[in-house]
């Protein structure tokens, strides 16, 4: 940002909006010492800004250890704002009998630049899979999610994404690098959804489909998390037209014209 833009921000916001993030990044309690080294500013400064967070409840203070950590307001607004979303207003009742149908946790995520989010969820009866939270964050390229959801994007806004040849992590189920991570998305753009088998987390499959809005343009996914090694072949065609079912009914409920006839095209 340029000067020219930086002299209407308001200093002590900026601050206090600084906290919250180091609050969210760490994923724990924090003194204050923790919070005044890792953000740079004045200890007075620090101080106040903290208080006013925490009497605004954005802010919690253990009331033995004295440690920080995000407060109840914080989760009110993020649910607040995915509650908001068309996409989950309209989809949840279509996760729930997709999960009725496959008997698998299902869920919708979007993208957030190079991230992930869960923005609901159904789980299935007695699942044995690591719970996804509304909330949860992944990285793109390393989830089946994330593939689906960069299948729409230009080569120029996947460069903007990812400006590195090397990814960020070459973590277990992740593409070796960034032109992997392309040819494997062209792919997944051809062939309309992604079958992951045990690609991000050993163990657990899933089945991928893109929700389109009323521009036809990608406004987030659904899926389903099978917890097997490799999809059975003889459940394969069925879990996987449940799931492009589930897809168009969404996106037709978003206005997406083409949603009837992706009914019977999809996959």
């Amino acid at each position: 940002m340029d000067k020219d833009a930086r002299r209407y921000l308001i200093p002590g916001l900026e601050r206090g909006l600084i906290i919250l993030q180091e609050l969210s990044r760490q994923h724990r309690e924090m003194s204050f010492a923790e919070i005044v080294k890792v953000v740079d500013i004045p200890k007075a400064t620090a101080y106040r800004a903290i208080q006013t967070l925490e009497y605004m409840g954005f802010v919690r203070r253990h009331p033995t250890s004295g440690l920080y950590s995000l407060g109840v307001s914080v989760l009110q607004l993020g649910f607040e704002y995915v509650a908001s979303l068309d996409v989950v207003q309209v989809g949840q009742p279509v996760l729930e009998s997709l999960r009725d149908k496959t008997g698998c946790s299902s869920h919708i995520a979007i993208r957030d630049g190079s991230d992930v989010i869960y923005v609901a969820r159904v789980s299935a009866v007695n699942a044995a899979i690591r719970r996804v939270s509304v909330g949860t964050r992944l990285p793109v390229h390393r989830t089946s999610l994330g593939r689906m959801l960069l299948a729409q994007e230009s080569r120029q806004t996947f460069e903007a994404l990812y400006p590195a040849l090397q990814l960020p992590d070459n973590e277990p189920g992740s593409p070796a690098d960034r032109e992997s991570l392309w040819k494997m998305v062209q792919k997944d753009r051809t062939r309309g959804y992604v079958i992951g088998e045990s690609f991000f987390q050993l163990g657990i499959s899933s089945i991928v489909y893109p929700l389109f809005n009323h521009e036809g343009q990608t406004e987030g996914v659904v899926s389903i998390m099978v917890p097997v090694h490799q999809i059975p072949e003889s459940d394969r065609d069925r879990l996987r037209q449940d799931v492009a079912d589930a897809a168009a009914s969404i996106s037709s409920l978003l206005g997406y014209q083409g949603a009837l006839e992706g009914r019977h095209t999809m996959g």
